[in-house]
């Protein structure tokens, strides 16, 4: 059943990421990767919002390391402000992982989009 969930989220996820993208892209003149990056957190916070009303529901999950992978897609910045703003995955002792993953994705991110702009 995890498998499933993973997938079906995984699935609506990447889908939703790409048309908040491409509508971003059509409509702005940023970088492919600020485009990228803000559609990432975009779906990542709702999905953290989603995961909050379903636990308190009792209903199905969004299976951690999907959020997981979504920060280091580029959910980054919405992953911490979901954490923050639901309250979601925010007790450390029960979620040990979820910041500092969170903040190694944004390192990570601010690497690449360094290289990008300044390389050579």
């Amino acid at each position: 059943m995890k498998n499933r969930s993973l997938t079906v989220f995984g699935v609506i996820a990447f889908i939703a990421a790409v048309a908040v993208f491409l509508a971003l892209i059509s409509t702005t003149s940023w970088p492919w990767y600020w485009g990228w990056l803000v559609a990432a957190s975009i779906v990542t916070c709702a999905l953290y919002g989603y995961d909050k009303v379903s636990a308190k529901a009792g209903a199905g999950r969004v299976p951690e390391l999907l959020l997981h992978l979504l920060s280091f897609a580029g959910g980054f910045a919405g992953a911490l402000l979901g954490m923050l703003a639901f309250r979601h995955k925010s007790n450390f002792r029960a979620h040990p992982l979820f910041l500092p993953l969170i903040i190694l994705s944004g390192a990570l991110w601010g690497f690449i989009i360094y290289w990008l702009r300044f390389r050579g």
